[in-house]
């Protein structure tokens, strides 16, 4: 069966993401996006939170249901990935997600960032949700701007972080 509609909205996501990509550009631009991309690394998160853990005992509750919430998404974005099987695009940059993960939406970065602002905002303080909703669409354009990423990956990331975390609040 062909979608030509399908094909069009493809090649334009491919178009716009590749305008936004900064990657092969030398320069503060890339240095910040690499940084934004990163910073929504699982392994950081991880990191953070074992720290908050040890430092301060009053907000074990939260990190448990952080992780909690992070392992969903993650669960969750692996199994539209392995559904879907969309090729990330072509390059050179993160060299290490492109090999332990070669499929691109939907963006797990994206996902874990919405979650994470969801949980900030019905678990913990009011600041640190709205810090995250400010940080996570910028985590996902880095994603798109260093080349990993598609517009419609990270768009539909985001949704499925925000779906996660609605979802964990009356559970958690």
């Amino acid at each position: 069966m062909s979608w030509p509609w399908l094909r069009r909205l493809l090649a334009a996501d491919a178009s716009l993401s590749a305008r936004l990509r900064v990657a092969e550009t030398p320069g503060s631009r890339r240095r910040l996006a690499s940084l934004l991309a990163h910073s929504g690394d699982s392994w950081y998160w991880f990191a953070a939170l074992a720290l908050v853990w040890w430092l301060s005992a009053a907000s074990r509750v939260f990190i448990v249901q952080l992780v909690i919430g992070i392992v969903a998404t993650a669960a969750v974005v692996v199994a539209i990935k392995f559904t879907v099987r969309r090729r990330r695009p072509e390059g050179e940059w993160g060299a290490f997600y492109r090999r332990t993960d070669p499929n691109s939406f939907p963006s797990g970065h994206a996902a874990r960032m919405a979650m994470l602002a969801v949980a900030g905002f019905a678990f913990g303080h009011p600041w640190f949700g709205l810090v995250l909703l400010l940080w996570a669409p910028l985590v996902a354009l880095a994603r798109v701007a260093m080349g990993v990423h598609y517009i419609s990956d990270v768009a539909g990331g985001l949704l499925i972080g925000l779906g996660v975390g609605l979802a964990l609040i009356p559970i958690l």
